[in-house]
């Protein structure tokens, strides 16, 4: 019973007015730059000259302190065209244990292809199982014949 009185009692004496930090929680702001005495004095801790002991120096990306970054030392040639699709290929005797509907999730699930990429396309090197549906983002002429020739059927997939 005691216990509950002296709780009693402290929530009574808590107002706006009786708050205070908690000892030790505040400190008190290190003026730099104030002189030899200080202890830190001179240079403020931010070690000698130079761009680098400036306030708000920011290091960009590639930045070699002035000196002529390497990417722009470097000789460019030809041309690279950022929006190229890269397709996962699939020749037609990767497929030879397949049977009924061929997806690319169905590749993917059985080890044919590692990653879908920008899509799937089917090549045409080797023989076409009989029968097969195949779905894919593009196929090449070749394969297309050999699909259709062995009585499979081809469907287009959009991107």
């Amino acid at each position: 019973m005691p216990r509950k009185k002296k709780v009693a009692e402290k929530a009574k004496e808590i107002s706006l007015e009786s708050l205070k930090p908690q000892a030790g929680s505040r400190k008190k702001k290190w003026r730099v730059g104030r002189g030899p005495g200080s202890g830190n004095g001179k240079t403020a801790g931010a070690g000698n000259k130079g761009q680098l002991s400036r306030a708000g120096f920011v290091h960009q990306r590639g930045f070699e302190g002035g000196q002529m970054p390497l990417h722009r030392r470097l000789p460019k040639r030809g041309f690279r065209n950022l929006f190229k699709k890269h397709y996962a290929t699939v020749n037609l005797d990767q497929m030879a244990g397949f049977q009924g509907e061929i997806t690319p999730e169905s590749l993917l699930a059985t080890g044919v292809i590692r990653k879908a990429l920008d899509g799937v396309v089917i090549l045409g090197r080797g023989e076409s199982p009989a029968g097969i549906k195949v779905k894919a983002h593009r196929f090449s002429a070749e394969a297309r014949k050999k699909i259709e020739a062995a009585g499979g059927s081809v469907e287009i997939l959009a991107r």
